[in-house]
């Protein structure tokens, strides 16, 4: 029977989704010869929302930007079999190159299953693994089928995760846990919502593995509470489970059990710290312990405990169906596997990416990404979040592996990816990323929590035209004492933003203290507008667009803007047809 499928992930509702699928089963009441289900999101932010439409022999063909007016035309379609009243929704096929030229293990599901329904998830090979391990493995094979697999934490420190398992599982005691990491906090990064919100079983499997490799017998996932529908969509996961006896007391009839619960976090970034994390699940204020002991001698309520994020369990069932050798054969000989990203900010298509370990920046951005939005140049990439780092353009063809990555100052992170382009200032982006760790550093040491401060104070006044020399050199000092001193990863890793910036962009910092200008024309304190009287027609049009009313000028009359009153917010350089209203 044909099949209608709403991309129905956070992205796609907050594109209008809902209303799609609304419309849709409307559209659909009282009709016979298709059925109407949702899925996640597959990726393709950039086109929703998405809507897949399967004929009787399973053929795909993905509409995009669908509006609950298509809801007709494409009931229709679904039920004569005839495209042609949608034809203009189809997907074109440089977009749809998107997810082809992608390698989709962790994000294998999403966008092709519904989320809601285990039988699904079952029909696609779902808990199959668990089952292997149980009545086929003994819990030190699973354990080194992961270490063949070469899969390191997918959370941002890259750590083998064959050896934390492993020593969990050494370590004495017979109440033990296992965590999930789902605490997605960097700006811009959305991974493992988005594994969350379409594909939960695999998170249930991979965390059973984990629990049974480790000798846990409860398993707990904290996430944040601003993922409301991704804590929806796990619950149900859980209880479905549940139900089939797949999670609870003897599994599958085995000797072994297990239990899954959520827990919300309140959105603390410094929570995605492990230790910070468990500090939190035990009730108290998030942050980070000194470490040795390791989680995985004294973790939660000081048992052996093992934390991993979600990316990383998701790959696990995967890894046990296919083998550790054919997911090491895919990467680099340092970097195994595939890695999802985050891929946002002035790229043309952005959205979830999944590629080899070992493709290039520029294969990311240009070849899947289709390059920088509007014609403009490609200036900088950050990766690995606020914990990152600036990458330039001529460093492009920079290989996507741990080490390589780490080289350039950047870092592989969690899997944010913010593309950047020559309108974008890099002291204001360094300033934008100490803005927010700052704000979220916990306050335990005295590095992070007055050295962070002490470097956006003196970002702050360079962006606002008030540098002076001697700032540099400041900043660098800065940076070096607060990674050195810092008790925990926040803090260790909070300068690279600004050490990048200024490895990179040296010269746009001393324009700004040496010269008082933006080369990117952001900084608002570092730019005025005009208006050029050989090129003003008097239309009247940037005067009609300012919202402080700081142009004056009649019709057909040269115009001026008042300096003083201008709040410098480019309204009028966006309206003028002419090219009149000039930046300096």
């Amino acid at each position: 029977m044909p099949k209608i499928v709403v991309g129905a992930g956070s992205c796609g509702i907050a594109a209008g989704a809902q209303k799609v699928y609304d419309a849709l089963q409307t559209e659909l009441a009282g009709k016979d010869g298709a059925t109407l289900s949702i899925t996640g999101c597959n990726g393709m932010c950039f086109l929703e929302p998405i809507v897949d439409l399967y004929d009787d022999q399973n053929n795909l063909t993905r509409l995009v930007r669908v509006k609950a007016q298509d809801a007709e035309a494409i009931v229709g379609a679904a039920l004569s079999s005839d495209l042609s009243a949608v034809q203009d929704l189809v997907i074109s096929d440089e977009d749809a190159r998107f997810l082809e030229k992608q390698t989709r293990i962790a994000l294998r599901h999403c966008g092709v299953i519904n989320p809601e329904d285990i039988d699904d998830y079952e029909n696609t090979d779902g808990y199959k693994a668990i089952r292997k391990a149980l009545f086929e493995m003994t819990p030190e094979q699973v354990i080194e089928e992961i270490k063949i697999s070469g899969l390191a934490g997918r959370g941002g420190a890259g750590f083998p995760t064959w050896f934390k398992w492993n020593a969990a599982r050494a370590s004495e005691g017979d109440e033990k846990y296992l965590i999930c990491n789902a605490d997605e906090g960097d700006p811009g990064a959305f991974m493992d919502r988005a594994v969350i919100e379409g594909d939960p079983h695999s998170l249930i499997e991979g965390m059973l593995i984990g629990a049974y490799a480790i000798g846990a017998k409860e398993a707990i996932v904290y996430v944040r509470a601003e993922y409301p529908l991704a804590i929806k969509r796990l619950e149900k996961a859980i209880q479905q489970a549940e139900e089939k006896g797949y999670l609870g007391e003897n599994i599958f009839g085995s000797n072994f059990s297990c239990k899954i619960r959520i827990k919300a976090g309140a959105g603390a970034f410094v929570c995605g710290e492990e230790t910070a994390l468990i500090e939190s699940l035990e009730g108290n204020r998030g942050m980070p312990r000194l470490k040795p002991p390791f989680p995985a001698q004294e973790g939660y309520w000081h048992k052996p405990s093992n934390i991993n994020n979600v990316e990383t369990f998701a790959n696990v069932a995967w890894i046990l169906n296919n083998g550790g050798a054919a997911f090491a054969a895919m990467g680099t000989e340092g970097s195994k596997g595939t890695k999802v990203f985050a891929l946002t900010g002035k790229v043309r298509r952005g959205g979830l990416v999944e590629i080899p370990m070992g493709k290039t920046l520029r294969d990311v951005i240009f070849d899947i990404g289709g390059g920088i939005r509007d014609g403009k140049a490609f200036k900088a990439v950050q990766m690995g979040g606020p914990s990152g780092g600036c990458i330039p353009a001529d460093l492009l063809d920079t290989v996507i592996d741990y080490k390589a990555l780490g080289a350039t100052g950047a870092i592989m992170g969690s899997g944010g990816m913010v593309v950047m382009d020559e309108g974008t200032c890099m002291v204001g982006m360094a300033k934008f990323f100490l803005d927010f760790t700052a704000k979220e550093s916990c306050g335990k040491c005295v590095h992070c929590r007055l050295g962070t401060k002490r470097m956006l104070e003196v970002l702050t006044r360079i962006v606002e035209g008030e540098g002076k020399p001697g700032d540099i050199e400041l900043l660098e000092e800065l940076c070096y004492s607060v990674k050195d001193g810092a008790l925990c990863g926040l803090g260790q890793t909070a300068p690279n933003p600004v050490l990048t910036t200024l490895r990179y962009f040296r010269d746009e910092f001393e324009a700004h203290i040496n010269e008082k200008r933006c080369p990117a024309g952001e900084c608002t304190a570092l730019i005025t507008y005009s208006i050029n009287p050989e090129k003003c027609v008097g239309c009247t049009k940037c005067a009609r667009n300012c919202p402080v009313h700081a142009i004056s000028g009649s019709v057909k009359a040269v115009h001026s803007i008042d300096p003083s009153v201008c709040i410098k917010c480019g309204k009028c350089a966006e309206n003028c047809n002419f090219g009149a209203v000039e930046v300096h």
